[in-house]
């Protein structure tokens, strides 16, 4: 009976310590996703600037060539321009992938600011917008290191320390 209590401690401590590393793994992620949003822009804008592609054509092959979580976004715009003009359905977009995509309310009125622009100016209007929305991500891509700095480890250590307090207690 004594060693079904310790396995069951055991597993306790292992799993507050996995939800601390996953927790924490969040911050890593949101810093990756607005890196990979922002090369994903670059490549937009030179599409725009070189090539006589439409966004949906551009916006499909971003979407081949990012992960999920950033693929989805763009994925979600081509399926919801069936409906919306590209600005709404880029705004749309936004919105609906919140629940994937681990970007704060900030990152997703950064990238609102750009969806007005869409498909509503000329090409040298939307080069500006997207430039102007890549320096918006390079602060907040600042701003997600410096809080993956300071809270990726508190998180995984504070995981491990309430593992190991709620084990003490049950012993």
């Amino acid at each position: 009976m004594q060693i079904i209590k310790y396995i069951i401690l055991f597993l306790i401590f292992i799993a507050s310590s996995m939800l601390g590393k996953l927790l924490s793994k969040k911050y890593e992620e949101r810093l990756e996703e607005l890196e990979e949003l922002k090369t994903a822009l670059n490549f937009f804008k030179t599409k725009i600037k070189f090539t006589y592609n439409t966004i949906p054509e551009i916006f499909k092959e971003i979407s081949e060539n990012t992960t999920q979580n950033v693929s989805y976004i763009f994925k979600s715009t081509i399926k919801n321009l069936k409906e919306n003009t590209i600005s709404k359905a880029f705004d749309k977009a936004i919105d609906d992938s919140r629940n994937i995509t681990n970007l704060t309310d900030e990152d997703a009125r950064v990238l609102k600011l750009l969806s007005k622009q869409l498909g509503n100016t000329d090409i040298e209007g939307q080069v500006s917008q997207i430039e102007i929305t890549e320096n918006f991500l390079d602060v907040q891509i600042k701003q997600a290191q410096e809080e993956k700095d300071k809270n990726q480890k508190l998180y995984q250590k504070l995981g491990t320390t309430i593992g190991l307090v709620i084990v003490i207690l049950l012993v």
